[in-house]
Protein backbone atom coordinates (compact mmCIF):
# COMPACT_ATOMS: atom_id res chain seq x y z
CA UNK A 1 0.00 0.00 0.00
CA UNK A 2 2.45 2.65 1.24
CA UNK A 3 5.88 3.10 2.72
CA UNK A 4 5.38 4.22 6.30
CA UNK A 5 7.87 6.32 8.16
CA UNK A 6 10.37 5.93 5.35
CA UNK A 7 11.01 2.32 6.41
CA UNK A 8 10.20 -0.86 7.21
CA UNK A 9 -17.07 -2.33 15.06
CA UNK A 10 -19.89 0.12 15.93
CA UNK A 11 -19.48 -1.39 19.35
CA UNK A 12 -20.79 -4.81 20.20
CA UNK A 13 -21.29 -4.35 23.92
CA UNK A 14 -25.06 -3.96 23.74
CA UNK A 15 -25.05 -0.43 25.12
CA UNK A 16 -27.93 1.75 23.87
CA UNK A 17 -27.57 4.92 21.87
CA UNK A 18 -24.57 3.86 19.81
CA UNK A 19 -24.60 5.31 16.34
CA UNK A 20 -21.03 4.34 15.48
CA UNK A 21 -20.86 1.50 12.99
CA UNK A 22 -18.15 0.00 10.86
CA UNK A 23 -18.85 -1.42 7.39
CA UNK A 24 -18.06 -5.00 6.40
CA UNK A 25 -17.58 -6.54 9.79
CA UNK A 26 -18.37 -6.59 13.46
CA UNK A 27 -17.81 -3.24 15.17
CA UNK A 28 -15.06 -3.03 17.72
CA UNK A 29 -16.02 -3.63 21.31
CA UNK A 30 -16.39 -0.87 23.86
CA UNK A 31 -14.58 -3.09 26.36
CA UNK A 32 -11.61 -3.49 24.02
CA UNK A 33 -10.73 0.16 24.61
CA UNK A 34 -10.14 -0.53 28.29
CA UNK A 35 -6.89 -2.48 28.44
CA UNK A 36 -7.37 -3.42 32.08
CA UNK A 37 -10.84 -4.87 31.48
CA UNK A 38 -9.85 -7.48 28.90
CA UNK A 39 -10.04 -11.03 30.18
CA UNK A 40 -6.29 -11.58 30.03
CA UNK A 41 -4.38 -13.89 32.31
CA UNK A 42 -0.92 -13.09 31.04
CA UNK A 43 0.94 -14.80 28.22
CA UNK A 44 0.68 -18.57 28.27
CA UNK A 45 3.91 -20.62 28.06
CA UNK A 46 2.69 -22.10 24.78
CA UNK A 47 2.28 -18.68 23.14
CA UNK A 48 5.53 -17.42 24.62
CA UNK A 49 7.37 -20.13 22.67
CA UNK A 50 5.96 -19.05 19.29
CA UNK A 51 7.80 -16.80 16.88
CA UNK A 52 6.55 -13.44 15.63
CA UNK A 53 5.28 -14.83 12.32
CA UNK A 54 3.42 -17.62 14.09
CA UNK A 55 1.75 -15.21 16.53
CA UNK A 56 0.72 -12.87 13.72
CA UNK A 57 -0.74 -15.79 11.75
CA UNK A 58 -2.63 -16.92 14.86
CA UNK A 59 -4.06 -13.44 15.38
CA UNK A 60 -5.15 -13.20 11.75
CA UNK A 61 -6.94 -16.56 11.96
CA UNK A 62 -9.47 -15.05 14.41
CA UNK A 63 -12.19 -13.30 12.39
CA UNK A 64 -13.44 -11.48 15.50
CA UNK A 65 -11.45 -8.24 16.03
CA UNK A 66 -12.24 -8.57 19.73
CA UNK A 67 -11.78 -12.33 19.87
CA UNK A 68 -9.86 -13.84 22.80
CA UNK A 69 -7.59 -15.91 20.53
CA UNK A 70 -6.60 -12.81 18.58
CA UNK A 71 -5.88 -10.77 21.69
CA UNK A 72 -3.93 -13.52 23.44
CA UNK A 73 -1.65 -13.62 20.40
CA UNK A 74 -1.41 -9.83 20.37
CA UNK A 75 -0.58 -9.78 24.08
CA UNK A 76 2.22 -12.26 23.43
CA UNK A 77 3.56 -9.92 20.74
CA UNK A 78 3.33 -6.98 23.15
CA UNK A 79 5.33 -8.94 25.70
CA UNK A 80 8.16 -9.60 23.24
CA UNK A 81 8.80 -5.87 22.82
CA UNK A 82 11.69 -6.47 20.42
CA UNK A 83 12.84 -5.04 17.11
CA UNK A 84 11.59 -8.03 15.13
CA UNK A 85 8.06 -7.54 16.45
CA UNK A 86 8.17 -3.81 15.77
CA UNK A 87 9.40 -4.39 12.21
CA UNK A 88 6.65 -6.89 11.45
CA UNK A 89 3.97 -4.67 13.00
CA UNK A 90 5.17 -1.73 10.91
CA UNK A 91 5.01 -3.95 7.82
CA UNK A 92 1.42 -4.85 8.65
CA UNK A 93 0.57 -1.16 8.93
CA UNK A 94 1.61 -0.72 5.29
CA UNK A 95 -0.56 -3.59 4.05
CA UNK A 96 -3.35 -3.24 1.49
CA UNK A 97 -5.50 -5.29 3.89
CA UNK A 98 -7.57 -3.37 6.42
CA UNK A 99 -7.45 -6.35 8.78
CA UNK A 100 -3.65 -6.45 8.68
CA UNK A 101 -3.32 -2.69 9.19
CA UNK A 102 -5.57 -2.85 12.25
CA UNK A 103 -3.53 -5.72 13.64
CA UNK A 104 -0.29 -3.82 13.08
CA UNK A 105 -1.68 -0.81 14.93
CA UNK A 106 -2.97 -2.97 17.77
CA UNK A 107 0.49 -4.49 18.20
CA UNK A 108 2.28 -1.13 18.13
CA UNK A 109 -0.09 0.49 20.63
CA UNK A 110 1.23 -1.53 23.57
CA UNK A 111 4.47 -3.00 22.25
CA UNK A 112 7.00 -3.50 25.03
CA UNK A 113 4.78 -2.10 27.77
CA UNK A 114 5.75 -0.55 30.15
CA UNK A 115 9.16 0.38 28.71
CA UNK A 116 7.85 1.04 25.14
CA UNK A 117 11.30 0.98 23.49
CA UNK A 118 9.98 2.01 20.06
CA UNK A 119 7.61 4.82 21.03
CA UNK A 120 9.22 7.44 18.77
CA UNK A 121 9.08 5.22 15.70
CA UNK A 122 5.61 4.02 16.62
CA UNK A 123 4.29 7.57 16.81
CA UNK A 124 5.71 8.24 13.35
CA UNK A 125 3.83 5.27 11.89
CA UNK A 126 0.58 6.05 13.69
CA UNK A 127 0.60 9.74 12.81
CA UNK A 128 1.16 8.82 9.17
CA UNK A 129 -1.86 6.51 9.24
CA UNK A 130 -3.95 9.12 11.04
CA UNK A 131 -3.29 11.58 8.22
CA UNK A 132 -3.45 9.22 5.23
CA UNK A 133 -5.74 6.27 5.93
CA UNK A 134 -9.46 6.58 5.20
CA UNK A 135 -10.67 3.33 6.76
CA UNK A 136 -12.87 3.89 9.80
CA UNK A 137 -11.67 0.81 11.67
CA UNK A 138 -8.01 1.63 11.07
CA UNK A 139 -8.47 5.20 12.27
CA UNK A 140 -10.32 3.98 15.34
CA UNK A 141 -7.48 1.55 16.13
CA UNK A 142 -4.91 4.33 15.66
CA UNK A 143 -6.74 6.53 18.14
CA UNK A 144 -6.98 3.76 20.71
CA UNK A 145 -3.26 3.18 20.28
CA UNK A 146 -2.60 6.89 20.82
CA UNK A 147 -4.55 6.60 24.06
CA UNK A 148 -2.45 3.65 25.20
CA UNK A 149 0.79 5.46 24.36
CA UNK A 150 -0.22 8.55 26.39
CA UNK A 151 2.20 10.74 24.48
CA UNK A 152 1.32 14.40 23.96
CA UNK A 153 2.95 14.40 20.53
CA UNK A 154 -0.13 12.56 19.26
CA UNK A 155 -2.44 15.42 20.24
CA UNK A 156 -2.53 17.24 16.85
CA UNK A 157 -3.53 14.01 15.09
CA UNK A 158 -6.22 13.28 17.66
CA UNK A 159 -7.65 16.79 17.40
CA UNK A 160 -7.78 16.49 13.61
CA UNK A 161 -9.72 13.22 13.80
CA UNK A 162 -12.07 14.48 16.52
CA UNK A 163 -14.19 16.16 13.83
CA UNK A 164 -14.44 13.04 11.63
CA UNK A 165 -17.87 12.42 10.13
CA UNK A 166 -18.02 8.86 11.47
CA UNK A 167 -18.94 8.47 15.13
CA UNK A 168 -16.66 5.46 15.54
CA UNK A 169 -13.65 7.65 14.80
CA UNK A 170 -14.88 10.44 17.07
CA UNK A 171 -15.37 7.81 19.75
CA UNK A 172 -11.72 6.83 19.44
CA UNK A 173 -10.75 10.49 19.61
CA UNK A 174 -12.78 10.97 22.78
CA UNK A 175 -10.94 8.05 24.35
CA UNK A 176 -7.52 9.23 23.21
CA UNK A 177 -7.90 12.89 24.13
CA UNK A 178 -8.06 12.40 27.87
CA UNK A 179 -4.73 10.52 27.71
CA UNK A 180 -2.81 12.92 25.46
CA UNK A 181 -4.27 16.32 26.32
CA UNK A 182 -1.61 16.85 28.98
CA UNK A 183 -1.60 18.19 32.53
CA UNK A 184 -2.26 21.05 32.62
CA UNK A 185 -4.45 20.40 29.58
CA UNK A 186 -3.58 21.83 26.20
CA UNK A 187 -6.24 24.48 25.38
CA UNK A 188 -6.95 23.14 21.89
CA UNK A 189 -7.18 19.57 23.18
CA UNK A 190 -9.47 20.62 26.02
CA UNK A 191 -11.71 22.48 23.56
CA UNK A 192 -11.94 19.35 21.39
CA UNK A 193 -12.83 17.24 24.42
CA UNK A 194 -15.55 19.69 25.46
CA UNK A 195 -16.97 19.70 21.95
CA UNK A 196 -17.09 15.91 21.89
CA UNK A 197 -18.89 15.94 25.25
CA UNK A 198 -21.87 17.42 23.37
CA UNK A 199 -21.61 14.96 20.46
CA UNK A 200 -24.94 13.59 19.14
CA UNK A 201 -23.61 10.05 19.59
CA UNK A 202 -24.19 9.15 23.23
CA UNK A 203 -21.14 6.93 23.57
CA UNK A 204 -18.85 9.61 22.15
CA UNK A 205 -20.33 12.17 24.51
CA UNK A 206 -20.03 9.81 27.49
CA UNK A 207 -16.34 9.11 26.88
CA UNK A 208 -15.55 12.78 26.38
CA UNK A 209 -17.43 13.75 29.53
CA UNK A 210 -15.49 11.10 31.46
CA UNK A 211 -12.25 12.52 30.07
CA UNK A 212 -13.15 15.95 31.37
CA UNK A 213 -13.47 14.73 34.94
CA UNK A 214 -10.53 12.32 35.05
CA UNK A 215 -7.46 13.62 36.93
Amino acid sequence: MVSIGGSNDGRADGRPGTGATVPDGRPQSWVRNLRWMRADAGVSPELAKLGVDELIALALEDDDPDGPRRWKAVDALHARGDLETFTEARRLCASDSRVERVLGVDILGELGTPLRPFVDKTLSVLRYLAASDDDVRVLHAVLIAFGHLRDGRALPSVIDLSTHQDATVRYGAAYALSHVVGRPPDPAGLAALRRLATDPDEDVADWAALGLILP
